[in-house]
């Protein structure tokens, strides 16, 4: 993994975390547990999808899709 994907792949965990606590009023905490441990986390972290070039509310979709 470059530098750059892990720079692509942080700012977008960081931004899913931010829309967790804004939209579910939950603490930063819970948010990141909840992206941490959840399928996309994993899909995202993988290089080989190529999931961290889409954009941060793409990625939040699929989280909210996964239930």
């Amino acid at each position: 993994m470059t530098n750059q994907q892990q720079e692509m792949i942080e700012y977008t965990t960081q931004e899913v975390i931010g829309y967790l606590i804004e939209d579910y009023g939950i603490s930063m905490e819970q948010a990141m547990k909840k992206f941490y441990m959840s399928d996309t986390f994993e899909k995202l972290s993988d290089v080989e999808t190529g999931l961290y070039l889409e954009g941060s509310a793409y990625v939040y979709e699929m989280l909210k899709r996964e239930g």
